[in-house]
């Protein structure tokens, strides 16, 4: 594999051994450990952004690279909500929606994918302004990002040995469950036009 041309889709699978190792540490349970997982957990969430900015700035964006993509965000983000209900920090019922919506939203792309659109980009597969919004647009994918890492950060943080004997620990912990449900509601709300506008990719040409 040539290393220069593919430095973007690197980027897309290194964020993955990176957050497994942010996760591998949140089972420490040291204050050391948790804050070496937050700092992980950042540049992550950090990477994604990079990968993308890397295939623009290096003219390496192809429909493979969007499979990448996709795939790593499932990966990290299916990985943190399922440890996080492991842990006993929010309830399963999180993961089991992470995990239903991927299935979901993914096997329509696949169908996607197959006629020749993407998830994003110039051919993204919502035809709709509304769902190209709430899909595609920088706006909700930014948003939607912003959210996660934030709930995911902040869960690491009011979770760390020591933080129950902050006086605002309480304070933190509510903003915390805020950004979580801000999170999987925009997982949810994101996968709405992805299935409303799915018939069309199975009629006959």
């Amino acid at each position: 594999m040539n290393i220069k041309n593919n430095i973007a889709n690197i980027v897309s699978i290194s964020r993955v051994f990176v957050a497994y190792a942010a996760i591998a540490l949140l089972y420490l349970q040291t204050t050391w450990s948790y804050l070496l997982a937050f700092i992980l957990t950042a540049i992550a969430f950090s990477m994604d952004g990079l990968d993308g900015y890397l295939a623009r700035k290096f003219n390496q964006t192809s429909e493979w690279g969007s499979v990448l993509d996709i795939l790593g965000d499932r990966i990290v983000e299916v990985s943190y909500w399922t440890v996080f209900a492991v842990l006993g920090w929010i309830s399963i019922i999180f993961p089991l929606i992470c995990i239903a919506r991927a299935f979901i939203t993914d096997g329509i792309r696949s169908v996607a994918l197959s006629k020749g659109y993407t998830a994003f980009g110039d051919k993204t597969m919502q035809s709709g302004k509304i769902g190209k919004f709430i899909c595609a647009s920088r706006f909700m994918r930014v948003s939607y990002a912003i959210a996660k890492v934030l709930a995911f950060l902040l869960l690491i943080a009011a979770n760390t040995p020591g933080m129950e004997l902050w006086d605002g620990a309480r304070i933190l912990h509510i903003i915390t469950m805020i950004f979580v449900w801000a999170a999987i509601i925009f997982c949810v709300v994101r996968a709405v036009p992805v299935i409303t506008e799915s018939p069309r990719l199975f009629i006959k040409d």
